[in-house]
């Protein structure tokens, strides 16, 4: 199989959840730790694309900070894909820090996909942030931002996307609130 990198976004506001959630603990680890090491299992390299403030610490990723912080997750994702061209990757799952219960089983659902975006669906909803990506996107995106683009959905709509529908939908919860993140069940 080509090689797939991963990217992390968490340089998100956070402001309904009140704090940085690249640095909640959860199970004994940051977000961060979490999805670095899940993914991580499956993924090489993972890039953690991090705003500016966060000090992200104790991780095996690579880590870039966010050239444009507060303009949304188009910008990083751009930076994260980039990154990942540059170390030789093809494609990259690429997922947001909230999502504590992501499986390395998600990641190789979504890559047995062909399209240059393949996103995994569940419960009738497209999961821009639990995907894989083409890494040869990254000028697509350039020209979407530099157009004033901020939607991750433009990118879809403006190269179209391969759809799965994933075994579990935990996979993709994410969690922005406190009561979403004391509701996640316990780890087994």
């Amino acid at each position: 199989m080509k090689q797939l990198a991963a990217v992390v976004l968490t340089g998100g506001a956070s402001r309904r959840m009140g704090r940085d959630k690249a640095a909640i603990r959860w199970g004994g680890q940051t977000l961060t730790q979490r999805i670095v090491q899940t993914v991580g299992s499956r993924c090489a390299p993972v890039i953690v694309v991090r705003a500016p403030f966060q000090d992200i610490a104790d991780v095996d990723a690579v880590i870039i900070a966010d050239r444009e912080p507060g303009q949304g997750p188009l910008v990083a994702l751009g930076q994260g894909l980039r990154a990942a061209a540059h170390v030789g990757a093809r494609r990259a799952f690429v997922c947001a820090v909230d999502m504590p219960l992501v499986r390395a089983a998600l990641i190789e659902e979504l890559a047995t996909g062909t399209g240059r975006i393949v996103l995994a669906t569940a419960e009738g909803r497209d999961h821009y942030l639990a995907a894989v990506y083409d890494v040869g996107l990254c000028d697509t995106i350039d020209e979407l931002t530099t157009a004033g683009e901020r939607r991750l959905g433009a990118l879809v709509e403006h190269v179209g996307a391969q759809r799965i529908s994933i075994s579990d939908p935990n996979w993709v919860v994410n969690v922005n609130t406190e009561a979403e993140l004391n509701a996640l069940p316990p780890l087994p």
